[in-house]
């Protein structure tokens, strides 16, 4: 029995659901050319970053300590192998020797906040891959199978291999896009985890030096 209504109900889900078909590709086509610019950057990232060892960590909180003065300090960070915005983050911290150690201490954790934000907005990009790029698969093959399966009924064989391969290839762009945002991410995640944590350890270090100078002089 088919009630009334009902046939007008599924000829627009159809038409609603076959009008995302292009849609969805152009967001996968999207996905993937990110995916592989991201995939491009991740692996320039890889041979650039230098790894900074516990030696290493000691050897410039002993530098950092051992200094009888900011501009001192700030030459040491400068000459170590810390990234760039390592460097920026402690030599800010540095130059406010001037002012209060709890304010310092705040500006400190702000700085560092700063830099995991920034990490954290690094990632999220792939993240939406990882969450996004196999659900745009499984719509790009989905939408084709309705068509498919109307021409399989009517016996045009041609129609039907069309709607599967559209349906195979959006799942395995999908997959892909989603695959490589999942390798990105978890090892920029690792690094960056890392990287906070030498950060923190340093900053801890340099803040104990600039009250002992403050309290010196």
């Amino acid at each position: 029995m088919i009630i009334f209504g009902s046939e007008v109900l599924s000829n627009l889900l159809y038409l609603i659901a076959q009008s995302l078909l292009i849609p969805v590709i152009v967001v996968l086509l999207i996905f993937i050319i990110y995916a592989v610019l991201s995939l491009g950057g991740f692996i320039t990232e890889r041979f650039a970053r230098t790894k900074f060892d516990v030696d290493k960590i000691e050897q410039l909180i002993r530098n950092i300590s051992n200094s009888s003065n900011p501009q001192e300090m700030k030459e040491k960070v400068d000459e170590s192998d810390l990234s760039a915005n390592q460097k920026i983050v402690l030599i800010k911290i540095i130059s406010n020797y001037d002012i209060g150690p709890k304010s310092r201490s705040a500006l400190a954790t702000k700085l560092i906040e700063e830099e995991e934000l920034n990490f954290a907005s690094k990632t999220q990009k792939t993240d939406i891959l990882v969450r996004l790029g196999p659900t745009m698969g499984l719509m790009g093959t989905l939408i084709p199978l309705g068509p498919g399966l109307s021409a399989l009924g009517a016996g045009d064989i041609t129609a039907l291999a069309q709607s599967l391969t559209i349906a195979f290839d959006t799942t395995v762009t999908g997959l892909a896009a989603g695959s490589i945002g999942f390798m990105v991410s978890r090892y920029r995640k690792k690094w960056y985890a890392d990287d906070l944590s030498i950060l923190e350890a340093i900053v801890e270090s340099t803040l104990e030096s600039l009250d002992n100078y403050n309290n010196g002089n």
